[in-house]
């Protein structure tokens, strides 16, 4: 088939939204699709036009306020409409759409081109957190907007699913994210790599993610005096030379990538995740892969991939006694979290990205032929929470 990606970030930027496209472009590669991704342009000229067989159209853009490396596509309705029209494909897949997803998703009805909307980030939310919460009310409208536009939205958390169809969103079905369990698994732990990072034998608490305002990586603090531990944070971003001043002990390795991340995690002895605005949270199931139990906040994503008492720990957000004392818990048990770490990798077994990308080529087949979102299952759209 002909697919059309419009996504809302893409290379260089690498994230959550980035990861999920190029693991999609293997497999549509691999099927023979025909596939065009259209992107905002970026700074970068090392970057090209074709990746993983997919032609990159690069739209004009600027970069965000206080977050440079994002940037945002510029151009009117008319504009995408011409390109997808040229390029005449069987469905539009809309990345995280918001800004340009929006003109896309105008285009694509315009056209009469059925579309998959992919809701990956929790936008809305972010205002507060950015100090304009004025705009969390248009920026919901927005994304209401686009998801009762198109034909079907896939969410990758029953939190997620729940959210949309409070919204009065209904065609909506899941489709959750994929891990490499290859590449992220116990084998790639490194006793050189902990030595590195930890020269004192101390256990590892990791961290890994954009540092940025809306992961709440400052929260971390609370783990800072924890005996016998070593904060280790892997990632970049705009927040970085604010939290190396806010958390002075810990170690900041900056972004990974590849083979060097998957044994940065297996290093772990504990992966903790603050953020409160995760849709699913990759790098949490990369962690579980890992080898590597997880203590996050109990709103989102993290609800489905983490089990209590089990898997790891979920806090209530906001509660930063209770992250501690979590931490404190399975730092302080070696068998404990030994039992936690065996029992998360064998949850996420299974949950290879061939077979999530099989199933979202089920769902463009099934747009195409316009058939409906199928109902959700009640089970999975329980409101109750592991705090209920």
């Amino acid at each position: 088939m002909r697919i059309a990606i419009v996504a809302e970030s893409f290379l260089p930027l690498m994230n959550g939204v980035t990861h999920s496209i190029l693991r999609v472009l293997e497999h549509l590669q691999e099927r023979g699709d025909e596939v065009m991704v259209i992107a905002p342009s970026t700074s970068d000229t090392d970057v090209s036009s074709v990746v993983k067989g997919a032609y990159v159209h690069r739209l004009p853009s600027v970069p965000l306020a206080g977050y440079t490396n994002v940037r945002v596509a510029l151009g009117g309705v008319n504009r995408v409409k011409r390109i997808l029209a040229d390029f005449a494909p069987d469905v539009v897949h809309l990345a995280s759409p918001f800004v340009l997803g929006w003109r896309a998703v105008q285009a694509a009805d315009q056209l009469g081109l059925p579309t998959v909307a992919i809701y990956q980030t929790e936008v809305p939310s972010y205002a507060a957190r950015y100090g304009v919460p004025f705009l969390e009310n248009w920026a919901w409208n927005r994304v209401d907007n686009i998801h009762l536009m198109a034909s079907r939205t896939l969410v990758p958390s029953t939190f997620a699913l729940n959210q949309l169809r409070g919204r009065g969103i209904m065609r909506v079905d899941m489709w959750r994210r994929g891990v490499e369990t290859a590449r992220f698994n116990p084998a790639k732990r490194s006793t050189a790599w902990r030595s590195k990072v930890a020269p004192d034998g101390h256990r590892i608490i990791g961290y890994v993610g954009r540092l940025a305002i809306e992961k709440q990586v400052e929260d971390l603090a609370v783990l800072a005096d924890i005996p016998n531990t070593k904060l280790v944070v892997v990632g970049d971003g705009p927040q970085r030379e604010t939290l190396q001043a806010a958390l002075p002990d810990a170690v900041f390795v900056g972004f990974l990538g590849g083979d060097d991340l998957a044994q940065a995690v297996a290093s772990f002895d504990l992966f903790v995740h603050p953020g409160e605005f995760e849709t699913f949270c990759q790098t949490i199931q990369e962690a579980m892969a890992s080898g590597v139990p997880v203590v996050a906040t109990g709103r989102g994503g993290p609800l489905d991939l983490v089990e209590n008492s089990r898997t790891g720990w979920l806090y209530e957000p906001g509660n930063l006694a209770q992250l501690r004392g979590y931490v404190q818990d399975l730092m302080g048990d070696d068998a404990k979290r030994r039992a936690f770490a065996t029992a998360a990798t064998a949850s996420v077994q299974g949950r290879t990205w061939p077979v999530l990308s099989a199933d979202l080529v089920r769902h463009y087949n099934e747009v195409i032929a316009g058939v409906p979102a199928g109902e959700a299952d009640p089970e999975l759209t329980s409101s109750k929470g592991p705090f209920s």
